[in-house]
């Protein structure tokens, strides 16, 4: 486990790799016996230092939770992290590329709480209970850490690699559609490059939101009313670059874009 200094030390280095754009060297490499409790320190500490600064907690991500996500990254178990409001952005937005370092879109859902969800014993059916609206939504995915041999500790650490998120499309009840059968087309400028279906994520979108409930209970912590949960990609992270339009045919469910600029 590390020493109060070096969790400070990381979590200052991400919010200065966030301001500059230049990632930082990988954690795991220089600090060999980092665990993936260290890495959610340093996580709780960078939200700390967020909200001193005047920013506000919206939600929580899942990631790394489809089979498509962990082939595409190496690593093998879900993790998490926090969505700060100021990172929650409308369909139709201009994003600015050099706001990033390495910016990635992925396709999700989006579940808006409208009752708390606390573990250690959730299941698929109170997140259902407890939710107000599932709506579709895009990560953008970014990283204040080199990417090339990264561990889920670095990325736990990162905040789960979360840029921000677009939200769009058709919000509906959650017994309003089968969410397993939820699918998307996702282009980049007006060229397919991924398709997808929800149940990709753990077997059901709902499952994802179980399991973060489930793994902060043993912190204490709930998911509360009110919060907006990315419950994880059922695509592939597409790259972009300035200048592209990425756009996302949810079906009946509506869709989604946003420019990088």
């Amino acid at each position: 486990m590390l020493d109060a200094q070096s969790i400070a030390r990381i979590a200052d280095e991400l919010l200065d790799a966030a301001r500059t754009r230049v990632p930082v060297p990988l954690l795991t490499a220089r600090y060999p016996g980092m665990t993936v409790e260290d890495a959610y320190r340093v996580q709780s500490l960078w939200r700390s230092r967020g909200e001193a600064a005047g920013r506000v907690l919206g939600g929580h991500k899942i990631g790394l939770t489809s089979q498509a996500m962990q082939r595409a990254t190496g690593i093998t178990e879900p993790d998490y992290g926090i969505i700060f409001k100021d990172a929650i952005l409308d369909t139709g937005c201009s994003v600015p590329w050099r706001q990033f370092t390495h910016p990635r879109v992925e396709v999700e859902l989006a579940f808006l709480l409208k009752e708390d969800v606390a573990g250690p014993d959730a299941t698929i059916f109170d997140v259902l209970r407890a939710t107000e609206y599932v709506t579709p939504a895009l990560e953008i995915l970014d990283s204040r850490i080199e990417m090339e041999g990264r561990t889920i500790v670095d990325t736990i650490s990162d905040n789960a690699a979360l840029g921000a998120m677009v939200l769009g499309g058709t919000p509906v009840k959650p017994d309003a559609v089968n969410l397993r059968w939820v699918a998307a087309i996702l282009y980049k400028n007006q060229v397919v490059e991924e398709t997808g279906v929800a149940a990709g994520v753990l077997g059901h979108p709902a499952s994802g939101v179980a399991w973060l409930a489930n793994r902060i209970a043993a912190h204490g912590a709930v998911l509360k009313a009110g919060e907006l949960i990315l419950a994880g990609s059922f695509t592939r992270p597409l790259w972009v670059a300035a200048g592209d339009t990425v756009f996302a045919d949810y079906g009946k469910l509506g869709t989604i874009t946003c420019r990088f600029e």
